[in-house]
């Protein structure tokens, strides 16, 4: 990466770049909105700096995005209803949406009380956020999945089994969306294109085919 190189993309996000060269021991980078400001040693290779750029650039993005999705309390309101459902409440001290779990869709501290969600779960329906609350909390009198844990699970949450369910489809299309050739995806974002006869589709559909599970409907 060039010193005067003015964009950066990151995960999708371009941002504008301002890199100057002083005498500093480390790399250090600040954003502020979409401009993305960075300090680094004369020594330091453009190779390296480079990747430390894109690195640091991550970072400082989940960091904003974490503040975003934090900041109505949603989390907490949630993580508290789902408690009240319990026999015996399990603790709850702080809940928060995280933007650098990758591996986990949550995580429960049962000695400090403390929550952990992935931030994408805000973006899906609610009964999704509240079946993750369910499972975490209910670590709290079974540490294992075993039966008794997910009828637990399930008494708090009804919609436990669904939720697993819909996760699971959320995984697969997530690890797959880059190796989808072009109409699959469009067929899954609900495109609306014209086939090679010129008829549209749902003009095709008007005609007598009979439409089941359609990609359209809302999930409540």
């Amino acid at each position: 990466m060039a010193d005067d190189q003015q964009t950066v993309n990151v995960d999708g996000v371009t941002l504008d770049l301002v890199v100057v060269r002083k005498r500093v021991k480390n790399i250090n980078a600040r954003l502020n909105g979409n401009t993305l400001s960075v300090s680094a040693p004369r020594r330091v290779s453009k190779r390296e700096l480079s990747e430390v750029i894109v690195q640091l650039a991550r970072r400082l993005l989940r960091r904003s995005r974490a503040e975003v999705v934090n900041a109505d309390g949603a989390a907490e309101e949630i993580a508290h209803k789902v408690a009240a459902r319990f026999d015996r409440p399990p603790k709850v001290s702080e809940v928060r949406f995280v933007t650098n779990q990758t591996a986990r869709w949550g995580s429960y501290n049962t000695q400090t009380g403390v929550v952990r969600l992935n931030a994408a779960l805000k973006l899906m329906p609610p009964w999704v956020l509240e079946a993750i609350v369910a499972h975490e909390l209910a670590h709290s009198f079974h540490a294992d999945h075993s039966a008794e844990f997910w009828e637990l699970a399930r008494s708090v949450c009804p919609r436990t089994d669904r939720a697993r369910a819909f996760l699971e489809g959320v995984s697969w299309l997530a690890s797959s969306w880059n190796n989808l050739p072009p109409v699959e995806r469009g067929q899954l974002i609900g495109s609306r294109e014209s086939d090679e006869t010129g008829a549209p589709e749902r003009s095709r559909r008007a005609t007598g085919s009979q439409e089941c599970f359609g990609f359209g409907s809302e999930i409540r």
